[in-house]
């Protein structure tokens, strides 16, 4: 089916055809997800009273059933039937109950003392002393939220950040921009006269349907009757993308949540939290005015602590469009340059930061107050495997067995009486890292602490984690370079990200080593080497150990003729100036020096034998190795035909 045909509407200024506002140029911003572009479409997914709907699914209690999360003798969650209760966070369990007798109030799971897993317990709330508060549920409820969110949006236009546990910011300027161009075609075709910032067509359409959106109301109602631009579509795309992630949410886990779609993520979360629960607000740039002006600035993100009370106390309000009318230099002046036009451009709804795929924590924190205080050593302890236990579980989600991040320090605080000590370990890196070994080093961090004496009572332990990295992936170990023949060409041939992106049944098996993996493979016979460039077909007669040095030669647009004659031979851009194998890539170059490396470490533990009985040591000779050298330099410098000492014999390679 076409897409409808572009029409001519009112004439601008008299003359011509009207159009756009908006630019060939702005929309191919669009597909770039740049901040700058006036086209784009921010999203903010929040989960209606979270905690409280992971245990109303998980208990199977109806949607209009009161309930509340309790914590100790306080309330973390309230679902909105309790709301309507006037119970809110602020209740402890006791007042709860009076304002709403039917109220469930489900305590959260805890990590009791000895226990090596989290569970809920009945009892917890009478035993805050051996108990812990684990979140370990809602986290897993989190990751499959955030799992099903992603599989809703394409591979390659997943632009998604996790503000937290139950709130995620989505950029789908992306995919609405490749929408746009699918519905209408007529915008992939080449700007008038090939000029970018010539202006768009009118969009052929001239109502939206918002269905069930809570759409923003216009300043100026009567503008509503005028026809919609670019920006009205593309955020109305974004509104279906959004409405399409909410109801597969609802349907496949059973989870309520609400949403704002804008232009920016300032707006989009102000939005999420303008109608609730299980509903989405849509905010035009039409009416980003209208949608703060009755709106207090203490309701938008970093405007609500410190900075916050400073605006109010020196502005003597709280009402954004109060401060719509201060000039830009007296906020300067007032507060600072950058804070300054920060707050100038915020309420008025500007907002060019980005949202990002992945928001990296700095540390994490397990801890434990305890009340009353413990006495001994295995009390400790045990203590110490929870926090290993609750860290690590957060450590998975945070990608540490796909070796995506890892943390590099572990600390222990310890508090007894007012005196707090603390020990810090590095965490040993190559190696998998696993609860165990989190216990472990918490242990001996733990030791050295009670070596100092005066540890007992104990108020307080924690242990955290911290200096996170990336973790390096495409690495070979050792054990690759040990490769020949085929193996070899795969290992080094093959990009190091080939199976990255790719569907699981599409990614290759890794195959699986035979015979003798050892270094000894590196001196097989010629006869049963499989030869090739550099591929394990080097000469085994070339004994020098000087240091080698790669050799580069700038590629010809044709061909390269051959140092021995005028026969053309393909272009290759990699020499080893040991043997002058040429290589087909770095890596493959690389890889065939650690071959030479490897050989002379055979040849000096040989001579190392050989020279032990005589109580001296010939030192590796190094000299650079020259692309032309024509002598091929042996050990101490002496001749390769020089006579042989005592009890020495001539190595044969092949």
């Amino acid at each position: 089916m076409s897409s409808p045909r572009f029409h001519t509407s009112s004439p601008l200024h008299g003359t011509g055809r009207r159009k756009s506002q908006f630019t060939y140029r702005q929309l191919n911003l669009l597909a770039s997800y740049a901040t700058s572009s006036p086209l784009r479409v921010i999203a903010h997914i929040d989960l209606d009273a979270f905690y409280a709907q992971c245990e109303m699914v998980r208990l199977g209690i109806a949607e209009d059933q009161p309930l509340a999360v309790q914590q100790w003798q306080g309330l973390i969650a309230v679902n909105y039937p309790a709301r309507a209760f006037g119970i809110n966070r602020h209740c402890t369990v006791t007042d709860a109950r009076k304002l709403c007798p039917n109220l469930i109030a489900q305590h959260v799971a805890t990590w009791k003392e000895g226990d090596e897993k989290w569970a809920y317990h009945e009892d917890a709330a009478s035993h805050i002393g051996t108990h812990k508060v684990s979140l370990d549920p809602y986290r897993l409820q989190s990751r499959k939220i955030l799992a099903l969110i992603k599989d809703a949006l394409p591979p390659n236009m997943q632009k998604v950040e996790k503000a937290s546990i139950d709130e995620v910011f989505l950029d789908l300027s992306a995919q609405v921009h490749s929408i746009l161009l699918q519905r209408f075609p007529e915008l992939a075709k080449p700007p008038p006269y090939d000029d970018p910032t010539e202006n768009l067509p009118l969009p052929p359409i001239t109502a939206l349907d918002w269905q069930a959106d809570a759409l923003v109301d216009l300043e100026d109602a009567e503008a509503e009757a005028d026809d919609p631009d670019w920006d009205d579509i593309s955020i109305l795309i974004g509104s279906e993308i959004v409405r399409d992630i909410r109801a597969n949410i609802r349907r496949t886990l059973r989870y309520t949540c609400s949403a704002g779609i804008a232009g920016n993520k300032m707006l989009s979360k102000l939005g999420s939290g303008h109608k609730k629960p299980n509903q989405q607000t849509v905010i035009r740039n039409r009416a980003v005015q209208h949608f703060l002006s009755d709106m207090k600035f203490t309701k938008i993100r970093n405007l609500g602590g410190k900075l916050g009370d400073q605006v109010t106390s020196t502005f003597h309000t709280e009402a954004i469009k109060d401060l719509l009318s201060v000039p830009v230099e007296q906020m300067k002046f007032k507060l600072g340059d950058d804070t300054g036009v920060w707050l100038y451009n915020t309420i008025r709804g500007i907002d060019a930061s980005e949202v990002n795929s992945r928001t990296q924590i700095k540390s994490m924190l397990s801890a434990k107050s305890f009340r009353p205080s413990i006495n001994n050593y295995e009390q400790a302890v045990k203590w110490l495997r929870i926090f290993a236990a609750d860290i690590f579980s957060r450590l998975v989600e945070e990608g540490v067995l796909e070796n995506k991040r890892r943390p590099k320090t572990i600390n222990l605080h310890h508090r007894h009486g007012g005196q707090t000590r603390s020990r810090q370990s590095s965490i040993p890196q190559g190696r998998v890292l696993d609860e165990a070994t989190l216990f472990e080093l918490a242990k001996s961090l733990f030791s050295q602490i009670i070596q100092e004496g005066r540890v007992w009572p104990c108020t307080n332990l924690s242990l955290s984690v911290g200096g996170f990295e990336d973790g390096i992936t495409g690495n070979r170990g050792i054990s690759a370079f040990l490769l020949m023949g085929d193996g070899a060409h795969e290992s080094k041939g093959a990009p190091r990200d080939a199976s990255v992106g790719l569907p699981a049944h599409e990614r290759p098996e890794k195959k699986q080593r035979v015979g003798n993996p050892g270094i000894q493979r590196f001196f097989a016979k010629k006869g049963t080497s499989s030869g090739g460039d550099g591929e394990g077909g080097l000469d085994d007669g070339v004994a020098d150990t000087g240091n080698a040095q790669i050799e580069t030669k700038e590629a010809s647009p044709t061909r390269t003729r051959s140092r021995t004659g005028s026969h053309p031979k393909p272009i290759t851009d990699y020499m080893c100036t040991r043997c002058h194998a040429r290589l087909e890539s770095a890596e493959a170059l690389q890889s065939h020096l650690d071959w030479h490396f490897a050989k002379d470490l055979q040849d000096e533990e040989r001579g190392k034998q050989t020279f032990a009985s005589h109580h001296s040591k010939v030192p590796r000779q190094k000299t650079a190795a020259a692309p032309s050298s024509s002598k091929k330099s042996t050990r101490g410098g002496a001749s390769s035909s020089s006579k042989l000492e005592h009890g020495q014999s001539r190595l044969k390679f092949g």
